[in-house]
C-alpha cells in the first residue's frame, strides 16, 4: 500500500508526541482558589469538593507558601463572612480590618511575589447570598457598583495586585478603572468575570462559602448559557472599561465561547475551571469510572486549546505534581 502523507508517523513515540504537541500545560498557567475562614489552625473539608479545604488564615500562608515552591505564581481568594456580619448593604467587603483584607495584607507580606487576585462580589456578604444589594426582591444595579467600588479600593488599599470582579453587573468595570485611577492605584490590574453564566455547576462554590441565594436564582445578572453573541459583546465591553484580563466561567461547558472570545480579543483570556467540575471528576474516579490523574490532564489540556492564557482550576496544585513527575 502506498501512501503519500502518513500521520501516524507524528504519533510513533512519547518522543515524537511530545515534540510535536501543540498545547502543553506548565504551573505558568495556572491560578489556585483558595477559600479562607476566621479562626486558627483550622482546615475544614468541603464535603461537596473532596480533597479542597477552606483554611484559617495561618493555614493559608502554609498553602500559599507550597504552591510558590511548585512553581504556581497566583492566588485567587475567597473569604467566607461570618453570619452576623452579613446585610444587605454589604458594607464587611470594604472593612479594612476585615478578613479578605488582612488575607491580602499577609500573604504578600508572606510571599511577596505571589499574585494576589481577589473577588470582588457582595454574595459571600449579603445577607440575601446574592451579589448584590436587593431592594423589593431586585438586585439593583447602580447602588451595588458603588458597593463594589468601595470594595475594590479597600482590596487595592490592602495590596491586591488584581481585584476580580465576579458580580456581572452592568458598568461595574469602568467605575472601577475610574475609582482606582483617581485614587492612585494605577498598578492594580483588573481581571473581569466578563462571560460568566448562570450555570448549576456552581453548586459545590456555594457550599464553601454559605453563599447560596436566599431567594430565586442569579440569572437576571449572570448569563444565559443559551448565549454566545452576548458573550462577546461582554468581553469588549469590559476590556473598552478597562478590564486587563477577561473570564470566561465556567470553562469545560464553555469552550467554544472561550475560543470565541480568544478569537476577539487582544487581552489575556482566562477559564474557571468551576466546583462543580471538579466534583464531578472527583465523583467519577472515586467510583472507579475514570482515572483521575489523566482526567485531571486532559481536561485542563482541553481549557488551554480551547484558548485559555489562565486557568482558575481546584486542581492546580494536582497538576502541576502530576506534570513535574
Amino acid at each position: 500500500m502506498y501512501l503519500q502523507r502518513r500521520n501516524r508517523i507524528l504519533r510513533k513515540s512519547a518522543a515524537v508526541r511530545s515534540l510535536v504537541s501543540e498545547t502543553i500545560l506548565t504551573p505558568n498557567d495556572f491560578i489556585a482558589p483558595l477559600f479562607i475562614d476566621e479562626g486558627k489552625n483550622i482546615a475544614t473539608e468541603i464535603a461537596s469538593m473532596p480533597g479542597y479545604y477552606r483554611r484559617s488564615l495561618d493555614l493559608t500562608v502554609k498553602e500559599v507558601k507550597e504552591l510558590w515552591s511548585l512553581g504556581i505564581k497566583c492566588v485567587l481568594l475567597f473569604i467566607k463572612c461570618k453570619d452576623e456580619w452579613k446585610d444587605n448593604t454589604g458594607k464587611e467587603a470594604w472593612n479594612k480590618n476585615g478578613l479578605m483584607q488582612r488575607s491580602i495584607r499577609t500573604i504578600k507580606n508572606a510571599v511577596p511575589e505571589m499574585i494576589v487576585m481577589t473577588d470582588v462580589a457582595l454574595d459571600p456578604y449579603s445577607s440575601y447570598g446574592h451579589d448584590g444589594i436587593v431592594k423589593d426582591g431586585e438586585i439593583v444595579n447602580d447602588e451595588t457598583v458603588e458597593a463594589l467600588v468601595r470594595m475594590s479600593l479597600s482590596h487595592a488599599e490592602a495590596g491586591a495586585d488584581f481585584v476580580a470582579p465576579s458580580d456581572m453587573m452592568d458598568g461595574r468595570i469602568g467605575a472601577i478603572r475610574t475609582a482606582l485611577e483617581e485614587n492612585h492605584f494605577t498598578g492594580t490590574g483588573i481581571m473581569s468575570y466578563s462571560a460568566k453564566y448562570a450555570s448549576c455547576f456552581y453548586g459545590p462554590f456555594r457550599d464553601a462559602l454559605d453563599s447560596a441565594p436566599g431567594f430565586g436564582d442569579k440569572k437576571t445578572y449572570q448569563m444565559d448559557y443559551a448565549n454566545r453573541t452576548e458573550a462577546i459583546k461582554e468581553t469588549l465591553m469590559d476590556i473598552e472599561e478597562g478590564a486587563d484580563i477577561v473570564m470566561v466561567k465556567p470553562a469545560m461547558a464553555y469552550l467554544d465561547i472561550i475560543r470565541e472570545i480568544k478569537n476577539a480579543v487582544e487581552v489575556p483570556v482566562s477559564a474557571y475551571h468551576v466546583s462543580g467540575e471538579y466534583a464531578m471528576i472527583k465523583a467519577a474516579a472515586k467510583a472507579g469510572w475514570l482515572d483521575e490523574n489523566k482526567a485531571i490532564i486532559e481536561s485542563l489540556t482541553s481549557i488551554k486549546r480551547a484558548g485559555a492564557d489562565l486557568i482558575a482550576t481546584y486542581f492546580a496544585k494536582d497538576a502541576v505534581k502530576i506534570l513535574t513527575r
